[in-house]
């Protein structure tokens, strides 16, 4: 293993997050402290850069799609896709979707309904909140985040396949730095590893102790940490396995299979629960999102001294970007053979129409029963916590006793599926070496100890510490995550002003610096 791998990238993120598992460890309430303090100077001092840097990548997206580049064929002319159109959407979709919006589109509608910003003046549980609760839940679910993954993702793909870069992230900032920019690919690298694995942990712990609440309806006794492992490990085995079995096998098949299960899922909701009420409240928010969509984006409270912000936009930009410079890559590597125009087709407009869809049923849905019933969703949400909402809202539906464990497979499928495409970019990451042309199995290994790692933190986290510690650690990567995209966004600028430069051949100049670099890490 050690002969491939990239000593750089590996060992200080490794370092770094056993260096803070153990101080959480010690003295938790100094390590929430300062990472809470650090959190907010972060969001505070940038919050505007954040809410510009989101919609500038949207208006980058809508812009490249109707230009000439938009007719450039990733990895060159003759370039023939990895993946057929069904297979490529179903990956995307549900590598980047992941357990969050399963449970966020019920649980997060009912805390901007019942708390929204002050500023504005609404009365929560209004109508006027929950319309902006619906509108909200389009901001920030829909088009934006996947801009934001988006556009780094087509960067990566242009610069590795058209390009000929090496397989790094410093490869999406080569048009901007020329090949200087590769010596410092290591550290560059292991930055945005570090806030993928610190999320990738946070996000296997949150999704542990749900699986942990459901299947509390069936097994008694408290969430041990005992049951927390099992679980843990069953999820590891899983998306290691995956990941490590290749791209047409492992994440392909749980890909295509978690597509259809949350199609199931949508379509029986969308049947059996308030129809008509649903689609009536999904289309007036969605207008009231495109009537207030630069107002919404670009909202940081401080003419009114208001923080809903951090709470929420701003907080969840950060979590976007933080997640997007290797996100990037595995999006990138997948999309050989297709167009710049059909990319973003697939990468960004039909995930987020997904995600319109998606919102108006569940959000819809859940602000039906907390206004129209007798059903008190918000007293869940307080009492249980977000993963019980869902629970009972479908507690309400027919075929409940059919519905909630089929929900725990459906949940389990979502985060393997999210959690095998990041540890296959994790892998090939940490392996040097990779081209174009490699057929990345060399970074298995690495896959493997980087899943054992990211469920070793996310144990210790749940079982011994909290989660909240691991979780602002990955967010605090997204500050660096966002300079990294920003400034990598000049390459589309170029490529825009220039479409041939992704025509030009690999010259034998180029060539002997790839490998230069290469060996300087």
């Amino acid at each position: 293993m050690t002969h491939s791998m990239r000593p750089l990238v590996f060992w200080p993120t490794f370092l770094i997050l056993m260096a803070a598992v153990v101080g959480s460890f010690i003295d938790l309430e100094g390590f929430l402290a300062f990472t809470s303090q650090l959190n907010d100077a972060v969001l505070d001092r940038f919050s505007w850069l954040f809410s510009l840097g989101s919609l500038y990548l949207l208006v980058m997206a809508v812009v490249v799609y109707f230009s000439p580049l938009g007719r450039i064929r990733i990895g060159g002319k003759q370039a023939t896709p990895l993946l057929s159109r069904a297979r490529w959407f179903s990956i995307t979709l549900c590598t980047t979707l992941a357990v969050g919006v399963l449970f966020w589109t019920t649980a997060e509608p009912l805390y901007h309904l019942m708390g929204p910003p002050e500023s504005l003046g609404l009365e929560a549980g209004s109508s006027d909140a929950a319309l902006f609760a619906m509108s909200t839940m389009f901001l920030h679910w829909a088009f934006t985040p996947y801009a934001i993954y988006a556009v780094p993702a087509l960067i990566f793909a242009l610069a590795f396949y058209n390009r000929r870069q090496k397989f790094s992230i410093s490869s999406m900032l080569e048009p901007l730095f020329g090949q200087r920019v590769g010596r410092y690919a290591g550290l560059i690298d292991a930055l945005a590893l570090y806030s993928l694995v610190a999320g990738m942990a946070s996000t296997l712990g949150t999704g542990a102790i749900t699986l942990a609440g459901g299947i509390g309806q069936y097994v008694n006794g408290e969430t041990s940490p005992i049951r927390l492992g099992i679980i843990i490990s069953v999820i590891v085995a899983t998306f290691v396995f995956s990941a490590a079995s290749g791209l047409q096998k492992g994440i392909a098949r749980f890909s295509a299979l978690n597509a259809w299960l949350l199609l199931a899922l949508g379509a029986f909701v969308l049947v059996f629960g308030p129809t008509v009420f649903m689609l009536k409240i999904g289309a007036e928010s969605f207008g009231v999102y495109l009537d207030n969509f630069f107002t919404m984006s670009l909202f940081t409270g401080a003419a009114g001294d208001d923080q809903w912000p951090y709470w929420w936009s701003i907080f969840y930009w950060a979590i976007w970007f933080a997640w997007a410079p290797v996100a990037a890559l595995f999006l990138g590597r997948i999309s050989r053979g297709y167009t710049v125009r059909e990319f973003l087709r697939i990468n960004l407009l039909f995930p987020a129409l997904f995600a319109v869809v998606w919102i108006t049923i569940f959000s819809g849905g859940t602000l039906y029963f907390q206004r129209q019933t007798g059903v008190d969703l918000n007293a869940v949400l307080n009492d249980q916590g977000v993963e019980h909402v869902l629970y009972r809202l479908f507690v309400e539906l027919p075929l409940s006793q059919v519905w909630i464990p089929l929900l725990l497979f459906i949940a389990f499928i979502s985060y393997v599926t999210a959690a095998d495409s990041n540890t296959d970019a994790i892998g090939n990451l940490c392996t040097r070496g990779l081209t174009a042309d490699s057929d990345f199995s060399a970074g298995i290994p690495m896959k493997i100890v980087w899943g054992s790692v990211v469920g070793l933190i996310a144990w210790v986290m749940t079982s011994f510490v909290g989660i909240d510690g691991v979780k602002m650690l990955s967010n605090l990567g997204g500050l660096p995550a966002m300079m990294i995209i920003l400034l990598a966004s000049s390459a589309l600028w170029r490529w825009l002003n220039d479409p041939s430069l992704l025509e030009l051949p690999v010259s034998p100049r180029n060539d002997h610096a790839h490998h230069t670099d290469q060996k300087a890490e």
